[in-house]
């Protein structure tokens, strides 16, 4: 693949359609919405580069805003239709790459913990990182007299 670069013009036009419209807040409070193509481009620029969303570069909205719609687009299915419009297979990969990346978490931790009491498996016992040091036959000795000191 090229190196990563935000979408051209034409681009834009493609996937435009494909991107749910976000509705300004009834209130005059808050920020006002990021630009949609910004964080689009924030979000390729994450995918493309394999780093973490805190790295993104400030040119982008903040990584958080670009996170949100990320999760809610990728939720929606809209991100896989946004990747095989723009890069076609090679976009697929890439989708398939950051889901492996992506957390799983339960939806209802409360539910889930009572699903995994109910089936547990008696657990193995954990093998330790680093084994406990091992005493020496014969005890150690420590001659505590110093050579320095005058004999007398």
């Amino acid at each position: 693949m090229t190196p990563y670069r935000d979408i051209t013009d034409e681009e834009w036009q493609q996937v435009a359609p494909l991107l749910p419209e976000l509705r300004p807040r009834s209130e005059l409070r808050g920020r006002p919405l990021a630009n949609t193509r910004s964080v689009l481009n924030g979000v390729l620029w994450v995918i493309y580069s394999g780093a973490t969303w805190s790295a993104m570069p400030r040119k982008y909205p903040s990584y958080q805003t670009c996170h949100r719609r990320f999760k809610a687009w990728h939720k929606a299915g809209v991100l896989k239709r946004v990747m095989d419009q723009l890069f076609g297979d090679a976009g697929r990969e890439l989708c398939s790459t950051m889901e492996a990346r992506m957390r799983i978490h339960a939806p209802n931790a409360v539910g889930a913990a009572e699903n995994d009491a109910a089936t547990a498996q008696p657990a193995m016992p954990a093998t330790p990182l680093f084994p406990p040091p091992v005493a020496p036959a014969t005890p150690l000795v420590f001659d505590y007299a110093s050579p320095f000191m005058n004999a007398a």
